[in-house]
């Protein structure tokens, strides 16, 4: 049996940055990865919003060009609303390579990484894995759930869990330059989409075209939608047939933050803790965020700090975002590509713009004070 200050399961964004964090603390870290490789399997389409450029430091080269253009469609894809912004409003990483620049940091600060090695639960006062040499146990003073939507992490500490979530699927595809700009399109249609968008991201390098829904209301399933949509989907160039170099998927978790995101024995960071816009289901400012926020926690708590866990509190941050949640609440009721399209023509008016431009281009970000 090995020992640890802290476990962290799962080697996404949220796990390395919060396992880097605390080992550049001087605390001892393991993270273990279930997947062989950091490269393989990734879900997030890795959209980053102008405010995560701005407060974090990620590596220039594994970013696109700046996205200022986002255009809305209707069902029948005419006549879209297009907003521009005066800003470089975002970026699309390419995410393997940033995972690797993360790990390689993680490891710089004296964080032990395994992976090929599963999480298998909690076993009485300590944790056990299975990795490629058998099974194991470590004790460690705290455990990190990094382990994404269906967090085990979050059962065995009896810590709330997602019942929220939508699925979703896309294709990316490496792109000829083109003289439009980088636009991120966006197509409001229930039939596609149900409770969410079908959407392309094209940078002039990739083009990432998708889908995400609530998976009980897919007519005819996700994989048929997302087919149906490339078919159709606007911002792709029909004279060159673009080269596929990846597929992803994955739940998202949609129901906001969670209440319960600690325990006397750990905490949950990204989308585990259900930190997830609501409403847009980007994920990446908000794992940043929290897990910034669970390193503080965890290393006041590992000093020794007196109920420091107790600061880590979901449900008081929750509360920063009943917004979003109730437009959630609303988006999931546009059932038809009727009413669909009934809703977007509120986007036609000023009062409609000013708000999309509010979501799309505000300063506002994941609070987590």
């Amino acid at each position: 049996m090995s020992s640890s200050d802290v476990l962290v399961v799962g080697a996404g964004l949220a796990g390395l940055h919060t396992a880097t964090l605390l080992a550049e603390q001087g605390h001892d870290v393991l993270l273990v990865e279930r997947r062989t490789s950091l490269t393989s399997a990734i879900r997030t389409t890795g959209i980053f919003v102008r405010k995560t450029l701005d407060d974090f430091p990620l590596p220039a080269e594994c970013l696109g060009p700046p996205i200022r253009r986002v255009a809305l469609y209707p069902p029948d894809l005419r006549r879209p609303v297009t907003l521009v912004s005066g800003r470089d409003e975002y970026r699309v990483g390419d995410m393997a390579p940033l995972y690797v620049a993360a790990a390689k940091r993680a490891t710089s600060a004296g964080v032990r990484i395994a992976l090929g090695t599963r999480y298998a639960g909690r076993v009485g006062n300590a944790f056990g894995l299975v990795g490629r040499d058998g099974p194991t146990q470590v004790r460690a003073r705290y455990v990190v759930g990094a382990d994404g939507a269906r967090s085990r992490v979050a059962r065995d500490l009896a810590l709330d869990r997602n019942h929220h979530l939508l699925i979703g699927a896309e294709e990316v595809f490496a792109v000829p330059g083109s003289d439009e700009p980088p636009t991120f399109h966006c197509v409001l249609d229930p039939s596609l989409a149900p409770g969410y968008l079908a959407w392309v991201v094209n940078d002039g390098q990739h083009a990432h075209v998708g889908v995400a829904g609530y998976a009980a209301r897919f007519p005819d399933g996700m994989r048929k939608a997302l087919e149906r949509f490339g078919k159709e989907a606007p911002g792709l160039s029909r004279a060159e047939r673009p080269v596929e170099v990846e597929r992803r998927g994955g739940p998202i978790p949609v129901g906001g933050l969670l209440r319960r995101i600690s325990s006397a024995d750990g905490l949950l960071v990204g989308d585990a803790a259900g930190a997830v816009s609501p409403l847009t289901a980007g994920g990446l400012d908000p794992c940043l965020r929290l897990s910034t926020l669970a390193a503080e926690v965890l290393d006041e708590a590992l000093r020794g700090g007196p109920d420091a866990l107790t600061h880590y509190d979901g449900a008081a941050l929750r509360a920063h975002f009943r917004g979003r949640l109730m437009l959630r609440r609303g988006l999931a009721q546009v059932r038809t590509p009727a009413a669909a399209s009934a809703a977007f023509k509120l986007l036609r008016t000023p009062v409609g713009q000013a708000a999309a431009r509010r979501i799309l281009f505000g300063d506002r970000s994941f609070r987590t004070s």
